[in-house]
């Protein structure tokens, strides 16, 4: 993948397998978001294959990949600030296979993310940081996604809504969704994951089990500062 003539991953390989949640780590200018956007059609990759349940998708359009069932919750969350929270989530219900569904979702968003409830009319720009990023996954789910990527989720939250952030990961996971998560918070995502994977300079250079990250001295003395 790249930009113009400028190379951001190099040889990338990775498998996320059904229902588990895995954790991409690495520093700022990895690749990290490079890899998320691409994989979700937000980027073209120049070569390599792409696969989502066996279907390649490499190449194709955003709306096509979404189709396919798979949500991205970008950096910065990337709500409509001039819609109300309620119409942010009906967008997320587009797709004609979700819309007989879209009430029965919106009940379990909220069951997630009681905050919003008391905000459906609310403009999504006049909301907080922490309940503008409910909204943001929450629009995702309303897409009943089976892969959901997630980007940074618990940035600028203070420690409180990140504890409830990752509860919440976990919660999704177990519904059955699939969960690609960047995080700067590497300890408390490999708490919640299954396995991990390191990105450095654009490419893979570690995977494994969380557990393996967890309890390895070396990786948690470079990766994780103990």
């Amino acid at each position: 993948m790249s930009y113009g003539d400028l190379q951001i991953l190099w040889n990338v390989s990775l498998e996320v397998a059904p229902g588990t949640i895995t954790t991409l780590i690495g520093s700022n200018g990895a690749g990290k978001t490079t890899l998320l956007k691409t994989i979700s059609g937000l980027l073209k990759p120049r070569s390599g294959r792409i696969a989502f349940l066996g279907e390649p998708i490499a190449g194709k359009e955003p709306h096509s990949i979404a189709a396919l069932g798979i949500a991205h919750v970008p950096e910065g969350r990337r709500i409509f600030p001039n819609m109300t929270a309620a119409e942010n989530l009906a967008l997320g219900a587009y797709a004609p296979r979700v819309r007989p569904r879209e009430a029965a979702n919106l009940d379990w968003v909220l069951s997630l993310f009681p905050a919003l409830g008391g905000r459906l009319g609310q403009l999504a720009g006049t909301m907080s940081g922490g309940e503008q990023q409910m909204l943001a996954i929450g629009r995702a789910l309303m897409m009943e996604p089976r892969l959901i990527l997630m980007d940074e989720p618990s940035q600028g939250l203070q420690p409180s809504l990140v504890t409830l952030l990752f509860e919440t990961i976990t919660r999704i996971s177990e519904r059955g969704l699939t969960v690609l998560l960047v995080e700067q918070n590497v300890q408390e995502s490999l708490e919640i994951a299954d396995g991990f994977y390191i990105l450095e300079t654009g490419r893979i250079v570690r995977h494994g089990a969380s557990r393996e990250m967890l309890t390895d001295e070396h990786l948690r003395e470079a990766y994780l500062g103990l």
